[in-house]
């Protein structure tokens, strides 16, 4: 069934930022050894400091018949990390991995036959659900919920929905990524900038609704974490009030700019006009985003955006 349903997926090569992953590596490598759509290559690259990643996957590169290539990473960080993967990766589909997590063994063939419906040469973005686990007490807790509104520059301009431990390009989208990533000096985070370039050049965005597709580990060096619960509410809030999800935007626009001449006219018109509202202040700004139907997934989302550009954080 699997072969049937990616006859059109060329190898997916798959790229992973390694830093200081030892501990958790070999659970997550594991996993991609059990996948049931066997035609993947990794490229791994390692901005470890002291730690024994390198040997670990190795390790793994000796015992697979998967191609195996291990780079060394640019050390400036996960994004740059990435951001350099992808200037590196070979022509054709792309997947994205954490060091840290485990995969379902379908996640791959789901990816390849969600995006096998789509029309060879339109950029296309897989990303699924996720379950946030603890590894130290052994527990899986609720998934991430699927999406209440549809994927647009709209929702993507203020959150990001595709979670990178779950994104997969096809051919074309990957280009595009690859394209824009050496004109690209920087961006806040690889899966949020690919969210909005794909669906903002017009591409198409595919969120898996069915069960989550990998088990998102949850520990004490997560540079980014599920969250969810009450202290990363507390933490998140925090952050806006001291202007963290403002520099965000702003390097989101940064790079977003770069990536300007790929956007579908609509698209840049809206760019550009989301822009201009937050250099507004006031009602003039609150009137402009609510013009633009400017959305989180959740009312309550929107909400605190919009309180938050009330209170001149955005």
């Amino acid at each position: 069934m699997v072969q049937g349903s990616t006859r059109r997926m060329k190898c997916i090569q798959i790229l992973m930022g390694v830093c200081n992953g030892a501990s958790y590596l070999p659970a997550q490598l594991d996993s991609l050894a059990a996948q049931d759509l066997s035609d993947w290559r990794l490229l791994a690259s390692d901005d470890s400091t002291n730690d024994a990643s390198r040997r670990v996957i190795e390790k793994f590169q000796a015992d697979q018949p998967q191609q195996v290539e291990i780079i060394q990473g640019p050390r400036q960080g996960f994004a740059a990390n990435y951001l350099s993967l992808l200037r590196q990766a070979e022509p054709g589909p792309l997947a994205f991995a954490d060091q840290d997590d485990v995969w379902i063994s379908e996640k791959l063939s789901r990816a390849a036959t969600a995006l096998h419906q789509v029309s060879d040469g339109h950029p296309a973005l897989y990303c699924a659900r996720v379950q946030p686990w603890d590894s130290a007490r052994g527990t899986l807790q609720r998934p991430m919920p699927a999406l209440s509104r549809p994927p647009s520059l709209r929702n993507a301009l203020i959150e990001n929905v595709a979670a990178g431990n779950t994104i997969v390009l096809n051919s074309a989208a990957a280009e595009l990524a690859r394209e824009l990533a050496a004109k690209t000096p920087s961006v806040f985070a690889h899966d949020w900038w690919l969210y909005q370039v794909i669906i903002g050049a017009g591409g198409t965005v595919l969120h898996d609704s069915g069960p989550p597709v990998v088990q998102y580990r949850q520990h004490s060096g997560n540079v980014m974490g599920s969250g969810r619960g009450f202290a990363a509410q507390v933490r998140r809030k925090k952050a806006v009030l001291q202007r963290a999800f403002a520099d965000r935007l702003t390097q989101n626009a940064a790079a977003l700019q770069i990536a300007r001449d790929h956007l579908t006219p609509e698209n840049a018109l809206l760019f550009d006009a989301f822009e201009a509202a937050r250099a507004s202040s006031g009602l003039t700004q609150l009137r402009e985003f609510s013009r633009l139907g400017i959305y989180r997934q959740s009312r309550v989302g929107t909400a605190g955006f919009l309180g938050a550009a009330a209170l001149g954080l955005v």
